[in-house]
């Protein structure tokens, strides 16, 4: 994805001044054999739409949100041709705040209206949207993708109340929370960790070859959730379903939906009781997973004796790489979070990221080191969100 972005980049670039959107569109596609649909040109690693203005400020319908959502797995770009410069945004899903034009029915199941340029936001949680931050800000909306933002998009359409509950935190609430880290610290050194490690690496053994033919699927999403169910799902006969799919290699696999909890795996030790979110990565992709609900995560820690662990299972084309089992305060891991704040509904602090590099670095040189300053900090900024 990076060289066709940073190639189509500079062929925009060379031609600042042509203020013919339809001359740089000819310009583009037939340099890159862009296919045409509609007013979207496209190809399999982005999808662009030309438009004009006098200003960077440009109220232009663009494109329907049914068929955005065509082209929302790959960055969708927006070319503001204006007199004397050519502007890039992108405008995927995760970057639209409302959809504007012919809207007044947009459901959840009724994919309705259009969205115009006034409705790209210009910056996200303060990364500026423009050509140099497309491929960063493209990893953030894939770990999102369209059918988590579609209830936003609905919600800030049509001014809905968000059904969402911001977590009330109290003084007794806080010095648990704001303990965490400290607990945290024992928890990783302690024998319960290496236990629980074990349990989950034993399932890793067990399920290998489901696996390693579930990292085949090309959803990222549906991909994640079926790997992480064959780890740490609590139906067996579920689990045994998708097996079996797995292996007859058929396109149609069981219909499943996930608690939306904070973790995939739940265990007690004598002084701790744990949540464990299992996570996949493909280690030659690159990719922003989901992390948790900032609200839920403050709801579990506000107790005394709660402990956050991530499991990640690093994989590579007919091969598992690594398992990691570590804190949500591993120095790392809590340097790549990302907060989406901006994303969230109204009633919410928000979610969170893993920047995906991070994670394969950590993989591939685990370690448990915790700052436990930082991590104080960091959860006094959430507190605060």
């Amino acid at each position: 994805m990076y060289e066709p972005l940073a190639a189509l980049t500079e062929l925009i670039r060379d031609n600042n001044g042509i203020n013919d959107k339809a001359r740089l569109a000819k310009i583009v596609a037939d340099r890159f054999g862009l296919t045409k649909d509609r007013s979207v040109y496209y190809c399999a690693d982005y999808a662009i739409r030309f438009s004009s203005s006098s200003s960077r400020n440009f109220g232009n319908t663009i494109l329907s949100l049914s068929n955005l959502r065509k082209y929302d797995d790959r960055p969708f770009i927006v070319c503001l041709v204006t007199p004397a410069q050519n502007f890039l945004l992108i405008a995927n899903t995760t970057f639209l705040k409302k959809i504007s034009h012919s809207s007044q029915e947009l459901r959840e199941n009724n994919i309705r209206g259009s969205f115009n340029g006034s409705d790209i936001m210009r910056e996200f949680e303060g990364i500026e949207n423009c050509a140099e931050n497309i491929v960063r800000l493209f990893d953030i909306h894939a770990g999102i993708g369209f059918e988590d933002n579609l209830p936003r998009l609905v919600e800030a359409t049509n001014n809905i109340s968000p059904s969402g509950v911001k977590f009330g935190v109290d003084d007794a609430a806080r010095n648990n929370i704001l303990s965490s880290p400290s607990r945290a610290l024992r928890f990783v050194a302690s024998q319960d960790a290496s236990a629980l490690k074990s349990e989950l690496d034993a399932k890793v053994a067990k399920y290998r070859n489901e696996i390693l033919l579930a990292a085949l699927i090309e959803n990222v999403n549906v991909r994640g959730r079926i790997i992480e169910y064959l780890i740490a799902g609590d139906d067996e006969g579920l689990r045994q379903r998708l097996i079996a799919a797995l292996k007859s290699g058929e396109n149609g696999l069981p219909a499943f939906k996930t608690d939306n909890a904070l973790s995939d795996y739940q265990r007690q030790f004598e002084a701790y009781d744990t949540e464990t979110d299992v996570k996949t990565k493909i280690m030659i992709l690159n990719s922003n997973p989901k992390a948790y609900n900032l609200d839920k995560m403050l709801q579990f820690l506000a107790s005394d004796r709660s402990v956050f662990m991530f499991y990640f299972v690093g994989v590579d084309p007919g091969k598992i790489v690594n398992t990691v089992l570590v804190s949500m305060f591993q120095s790392d891991l809590l340097e790549a979070t990302i907060l989406l704040r901006h994303w969230a509904g109204r009633n919410s602090r928000g979610v969170s990221q893993f920047e995906g590099r991070a994670i394969n670095d950590l993989i591939e040189k685990p370690s448990i080191e915790i700052d436990e300053p930082k991590a104080i900090g960091f959860l006094e900024r959430v507190i605060a969100l």
